[in-house]
This record gives C-alpha cells, sequence and structure tokens, in this order.
C-alpha cells in the first residue's frame, strides 16, 4: 500500500481491475476496457472545513468498496498500483 496522506474531504481509492472477458466469455483487448469505476478506499481526508470550523466527517473509510464517477478525480500511479484521488460527492455508492 502506498504511503499517502489525503487532505480535507479527499479519498484515495485504488483502482480494481476492469474485467477481461465478457459475459459471453469474448476475451476483451486492452483498447476495448471500460474505464474501472469501482475500486478499495485506500485512504481518507479528515473531512472538510465548515465555515462555522467544524470538520465534516466522511461517510466512507478505509477498506469500502466503492462505485465512483468514470470522468471523476485524478489517476495517479505509486509503487506500481494505480490510484483514483477523487473527492467524496464524486463517490456515488459503497458495495456490501
Amino acid at each position: 500500500m502506498a504511503n499517502i496522506k489525503p487532505l480535507g474531504d479527499k479519498v484515495v481509492v485504488e483502482v480494481l481491475e476492469a474485467e477481461d472477458k465478457t459475459a459471453g466469455g469474448i476475451l476483451l483487448p486492452d483498447a476495448a476496457k471500460k474505464k474501472p469505476t469501482e475500486g478499495k478506499v485506500i485512504a481518507t481526508g479528515e473531512g472538510r472545513t465548515l465555515d462555522n470550523g467544524n470538520r465534516n466527517k466522511l461517510t466512507v473509510k478505509s477498506g469500502d468498496r466503492v462505485l465512483f464517477s468514470k470522468y471523476g478525480g485524478n489517476d495517479v500511479t505509486l509503487d506500481g498500483k494505480d490510484y483514483t484521488i477523487l473527492d467524496e460527492d464524486q463517490i456515488y455508492a459503497i458495495v456490501k
């Protein structure tokens, strides 16, 4: 795991690999794979600072499996792994 600490309401998500096959068993080349929109939360910031000075705690926590915006965040590679750094509002759901 990368040693990274996001700031504010930012969340670091380890991107889960896109499927290599279709449901029918056809192998997909890299160019045909969709950008992954699922990942595992690696680290979270402390939350957004509100106007009154308090922190708004984040809903997600490290270890959560989440669905996030296809076009959101910034993609980074650290220690050979792909991560996306997102604002919490770019995360749509926690997968149970």
